[in-house]
Formats: structure tokens, sequence, C-alpha cells
């Protein structure tokens, strides 16, 4: 089943601005900006950690951020999100299952050691970049499907249309439909978003890929392998590491899709 439109309304706000030209003929004009706040996430009683966020879809976030951490092997492990609005921003309380609280508390450990020693430091890199799982899954698009997505993005990025900036993650089918999308001024918020909007739904990739509209970091090729998809696009250029950490995973990767061309990254 495919998504319903998305609501924007706690996305973005307007706000009186001053147009200015180069020939001095300005006005005052109105805009919808794109809301951006801080999201404290904790789990289990647990501060974890503070996104800069746009408050829409923040229980998909929750699910999502769980996941892409590996504090949750699925959505069963996740007993409740409640969501405490503050006049500062926020927070979003995640009750894992008790059989996840060590990893909770191993990982903030880590979040917040101090790094002014070389084992810290030797610890903090490790966590970085750990070890990716090797996926056993493969994409069926083709070419084609790729720029039917394309093509089909701008229709699922409701509060994009009315700000021009937020980022989406959109999940596609093996012929290039959207099934679903999500929008963040944080591409990597997006993502999460979308992994837990599917984690909640219970769909799977089931052949197809996950299209993003931002560069391609190494982080979000991470969430990539481990939501277990097999193929990710982003609209523009990736890292270093993205294609490295792609090619240990053995993840299919596309940059620089455009309209009229894309890249490949070659399997390692």
């Amino acid at each position: 089943m495919k998504d319903a439109a998305r609501p924007s309304h706690a996305a973005a706000q307007m706000h009186a601005l001053d147009r200015i030209t180069p020939t001095g003929a300005g006005g005052p004009v109105d805009r919808a900006i794109a809301v951006e706040t801080p999201i404290a996430i904790e789990f289990n009683g647990i501060g974890y950690a503070v996104m800069m966020a746009t408050p829409a879809d923040l229980t998909d976030f929750a699910h999502g951020f769980a996941l892409s951490e590996r504090l949750a092997d699925s959505a069963a492990d996740i007993v409740a999100v409640d969501r405490h609005a503050t006049e500062r921003g926020e927070i979003v309380r995640v009750t894992l299952i008790a059989a996840r609280m060590e990893r909770v508390v191993e990982r903030v450990r880590h979040r917040v050691s101090e790094s002014s020693c070389g084992l810290c430091g030797i610890e903090n890199l490790e966590q970085a970049l750990r070890p990716l799982p090797r996926l056993d899954v493969v994409s069926d698009a083709q070419d084609a499907a790729l720029f039917r997505a394309l093509d089909a993005l701008a229709a699922h990025q409701p509060i994009n249309a009315e700000t021009r900036a937020v980022h989406a993650a959109a999940q596609c089918t093996a012929d290039g439909a959207i099934v679903r999308a999500r929008e963040d001024v944080g591409r990597h918020n997006a993502f999460d978003k979308l992994i837990g909007a599917m984690a909640r739904a219970g769909s799977g990739w089931d052949g197809g890929f996950a299209l993003l509209s931002s560069r391609c970091s190494y982080e979000l090729v991470e969430k990539a392998v481990i939501a277990g998809c097999p193929m990710l696009a982003t609209i523009s250029a990736p890292t270093s590491l993205a294609i490295e950490r792609a090619r240990q995973a053995g993840l299919r990767l596309v940059v620089l899709a455009r309209p009229d061309a894309a890249l490949a990254v070659p399997a390692g």
C-alpha cells in the first residue's frame, strides 16, 4: 500500500522576509520556511542524542534511528515511542525491550567517553567504523526504474514544495514506483524516518531501492546496509568512504542521479 500524502503543517512556518534585487526594487515577501528544532532522543530513560530535525514523522524517526544505531533489531524491539513538546524543542522517549538495554549503555559509554587518551580515541574510531554485514540481497531495478523514480520524486515532497529546503528519502519498487517517502532538513534524518516507516509497516525492499535527494555520505551507506537495502541512489556525489563502505558490504551504489544520466559505482 502506498503512503497517503504527507502533512506539512508542523514542518513549515510562514515568515516575513525582505526581498533585495540588484536594482533596489525590493519589498516585503512572505515565504514558507522549513522548521528545524532540537529533538532529544532518550532510550529507556537514558539521554542518547540531540538531533536537529524537522518535527514531523517523529515516531518513524525514532524507529529508524534505533535500527540505524543498531540498538534495535526490528520494530518488535521497540515497545513505545512518546513525544513531548517543550519550549526549546522536543523530547522523544523510546522504550526498548529489556534485552536491548545493554546495547544502549555500551553505545552511550562510547558516545560520551573522553577521547584525550589514546585508548579512548582508538575505541571511538572503532565504533565509528564498525564492521558492516555483507548484504545477501540484490536489487532487481533496471536503469529505467531509477529515472522513473527521479521523475516522480518531486510529487512526494510536499514540505520541499513549500520551502525548497529539505531532503527526501524514498522507498522505490524494482520498476521505479515510489511506495513512500519522508522529508527532513537533515538527509540522515529523512532516511531514518523512511527506514522507521518501513519497519512499522512491516515493509521490505523486495528487490527495490532507496532514492535520496542528497549527497552520498558513508553514514547513508551504513544506514542502507543495516536496513537491508540492496541499492542506494543519491542525487549528488559520494564521498570516498561512502564508496569504500558500499563495496565492502556489497551495496549497489548509484550517484549523481539526474534526469539525463547517473553514475554507477563498480562493485569492489
